[in-house]
């Protein structure tokens, strides 16, 4: 189970989640790299995620697919805005493949990864939003909770790489 830190938002249209991860950072980083992983923890259960597709360089195109329990299913394309391996990746939905301009932007996220020492990663998830209304139906819809869950999976991911 991931331990909680306690990190506050930068500003009122964003929302933190920080977790010490029990996995090597280079683990976690693949977890969110590589898309054969990501379809195994990305979408907090019992939510699944039947594809993603990834072109992990900055200013390369992401599409993540979930799916509800009745089988519907949310693409969400993005963008890599910055790729730094191993350290730091910043996506936002406000593009979508070749900088085509999304429909209705709603977040930047900033990833970071650290060494945490004896095998542990400090994983910091930074989610910018264009407003605070947008930050507020964010967190209404269950940030801290789906992402706290998403976390979690992605730990049990990360320990069998």
């Amino acid at each position: 189970m991931t331990t909680k830190l306690d990190i506050a938002p930068n500003s009122d249209r964003e929302l933190v989640l920080a977790r010490i991860i029990d996995a090597p950072r280079e683990n976690v980083y693949r977890c969110w790299t590589e898309p054969k992983l990501v379809t195994q923890w990305f979408a907090p259960k019992p939510w699944t995620t039947p594809r993603a597709e990834m072109d992990v360089r900055t200013g390369g195109s992401s599409l993540v697919v979930m799916a509800g329990p009745d089988g519907n299913e949310f693409p969400n394309p993005g963008v890599f805005l910055e790729v730094m391996p191993g350290r730091k990746i910043v996506l936002t939905d406000a593009y979508t493949k070749a900088w085509e301009p999304s429909e209705k932007p709603f977040m930047t996220v900033v990833l970071t990864f650290e060494d945490e020492g004896e095998g542990k990663t400090r994983y910091i998830a930074r989610v910018g939003h264009w407003s605070v209304t947008d930050r507020e139906e964010h967190e209404k819809m269950g940030f801290h909770e789906g992402w706290g869950q998403c976390a979690d999976q992605l730990e049990e991911v990360a320990r069998r790489l």
